[in-house]
């Protein structure tokens, strides 16, 4: 049956373009090709994309575009300059609508026959294509995305041919639906779990429906709000903006490592956090000087009712030398709620907790819930450090290991101290490291948290999925500003953090909590995003425009205003930078 015509096939190669002072490399640009075009298994013949993570592959080789939406978004946006290949699709089309084509659905063109894979994430490359930032949201908002296609077999298309539908996806689900299941709010719980039955969508949407369902069928009294099929997330923070805290302890845990214990100054329980949260705290260092913003993991059992953070003196660390220096029990420090989606996940299954030095403090609050809650998962603790006695938490650790009925230990010391006894002070002498991984006969199917130097981590999250975890379930919790994201710009020297160039502004006060820096806003940033990247603050996104909540950033304290409104809102305690603006002083969790 004839479900529609091919009337153009559109193929470009990346090349550079200016956009905002940057270079972007990007193969949005498609001209139509004249006379044949030979698909292949991942691409048509001239055809290539300028970022191979977001596009591009099996899934996405192929990006259909109707006419019929051509003819709608000319109405929309009262224009008549548009061309074949405006929208950066290979085939422009007649038929196969959004809300008719679904998911799994087999068409054959010519001599190739096609797979509908999945809709079109949208970024920011086709705003700077149509000359429309706003266009990655209009997509989505308007129900007018397109798709992609598989290639099943390969051959040869051209401008003219007839698209005839050979199956139908099974399920029946269009690509529209797909696409505001993760997008758009308001999503039912039933079509969620039905687009997991869709063999034909890809592991990505299938991993991010999983999320969603998750999400929603999380027991009462677990609170996250947000997208959890686009961002990590968790239960809206116990209050907003900053309170007083009483330090009740200051104990040294190693000669680098002092553990801080606070509580709520009138008595009262503080509310709980989740195991592996961080606790983020305001110092007044000095007199007449702003505030130092510092965040530091949670340590202690999370149903304690009060707090403990462990901080290590770092030697330019204006932060950890105040903490180990001048804070004393009874002085007041002010707190923002725990944070953190760095998190022990529920669950009956195994629990790797690998850790270095001082990152052992989160995964140590991990600990202290398995053994309050008297688990009976199988729970190893994995740990590396210089010797015992620089070994935060090693009575503490093996004493609450003792308490697990499935608990297992493996301690790596670099340099053990003379005295120390293999078997008792440590397992291994030498680095926590990918071979001592492989020989431990880890389970494949355990959920493992990782905290420690970036080098670290990435070994560790190498080391054990080559051993068989799903990378999924490998978790890492990263200390300081996290690494950027800035998809299809080019490489630029690293600058650290720093006041934008020109005359201060006189807004609101911006501090980014992880980069130490902190700012008056103005106007001409037009967002925050615009902001952080005036700063050089590392920073996250793709659409620019609300949709794809990658900018999700924690709102420690203050309100924004939106310009535009996000399709869906972010968390609570959340704001999606790239396009909110202050309203009040902000903290932001950058």
């Amino acid at each position: 049956m004839t479900a529609g015509r091919l009337l153009s096939v559109n193929v470009g190669l990346p090349r550079d373009v200016t956009w905002h002072g940057k270079t972007v490399h990007t193969g949005i640009w498609k001209r139509p090709v004249d006379g044949p075009g030979q698909v292949r298994r991942l691409n048509i013949d001239g055809d290539g994309q300028g970022d191979l993570a977001g596009h591009g592959g099996e899934n996405r080789a192929v990006f259909v575009y109707q006419v019929e939406s051509y003819q709608y978004w000319q109405d929309e946006l009262k224009r008549t300059d548009f061309e074949y290949g405006q929208f950066g699709e290979n085939f422009t089309i007649s038929g196969l609508a959004d809300d008719q084509v679904c998911i799994g659905d087999r068409y054959q063109i010519g001599e190739a026959l096609f797979e509908v894979s999945q809709p079109r994430v949208t970024c920011y490359r086709v705003g700077i294509r149509m000359d429309e930032p706003r266009m990655p949201s209009l997509l989505v908002s308007h129900h007018r995305p397109g798709f992609y296609f598989r290639v099943l077999r390969e051959g040869v298309v051209r401008a003219g041919d007839e698209i005839v539908r050979m199956a139908a996806g099974p399920q029946a689900m269009t690509v529209a639906e797909i696409d505001g299941l993760l997008y758009l709010p308001g999503r039912a719980h039933d079509r969620v779990l039905t687009a997991l039955r869709i063999p034909a969508l890809p592991a990505g949407w299938k991993a991010s429906f999983r999320a969603i369902a998750g999400q929603a069928g999380a027991p009462d009294g677990a609170g996250a709000t947000g997208n959890a099929g686009l961002t990590a997330v968790g239960p809206p923070p116990a209050w907003a903006g900053f309170r007083p805290l009483t330090v009740t302890a200051v104990k040294p845990e190693t000669g680098s490592v002092t553990s801080v214990s606070l509580a709520d100054p009138a008595g009262s329980a503080l509310p709980p956090p989740q195991p592996g949260q961080f606790l983020t705290l305001r110092l007044n260092v000095a007199a007449g000087t702003l505030p130092l913003l510092r965040s530091y993991s949670l340590s202690g059992a999370p149903g304690d009712g009060s707090y403990r953070i462990s901080v290590k003196r770092e030697a330019h660390g204006a932060g950890s030398q105040f903490v180990h220096d001048h804070v004393r029990p009874g002085d007041r420090l002010e707190a923002a709620a725990p944070r953190g989606t760095f998190v022990l996940q529920p669950g009956q299954g195994p629990v790797l907790l690998v850790s270095a030095g001082v990152g052992a403090t989160p995964v140590l609050a991990m600990l202290h819930a398995l053994a309050a809650g008297g688990s009976g998962r199988e729970v190893w603790w994995l740990h590396g450090a210089r010797s015992r006695a620089e070994e935060p938490f090693a009575g503490e650790s093996r004493s609450l290991l003792a308490a697990l009925a499935r608990g297992h230990r493996h301690v790596c010391h670099s340099h053990p101290a003379p005295g120390e006894v293999a078997g008792r002070d440590y397992q291994t002498a030498g680095h926590l490291s990918a071979s001592v991984l492989a020989g431990l006969g880890l389970p494949a199917e355990a959920d493992a948290y990782i905290c420690g130097p970036a080098g670290f981590m990435a070994e560790m999250s190498a080391a054990l999925t080559a051993l068989g975890l799903d990378r999924a379930r490998v978790h890492t919790e990263i200390f300081g500003a996290a690494p950027g994201s800035t998809p299809g710009i080019a490489a630029a020297p690293v600058r650290p953090p720093h006041p934008p160039a020109g005359p201060p502004g006189d807004g609101p006060e911006i501090a980014f909590a992880r980069s130490g820096l902190t700012i008056r806003w103005k106007p001409g940033y037009g967002t925050l995003l615009e902001l952080a990247e005036a700063c050089d603050v590392p920073v996250r996104w793709s659409c620019r425009t609300g949709v794809c909540h990658t900018c999700e950033t924690g709102l420690m304290s203050g309100t924004v205003r939106y310009a535009p409104e996000p399709i869906d809102p972010p968390a609570a305690g959340d704001t999606l930078i790239c396009c909110s603006q202050p309203s009040s002083d902000l903290v932001l969790d950058l």
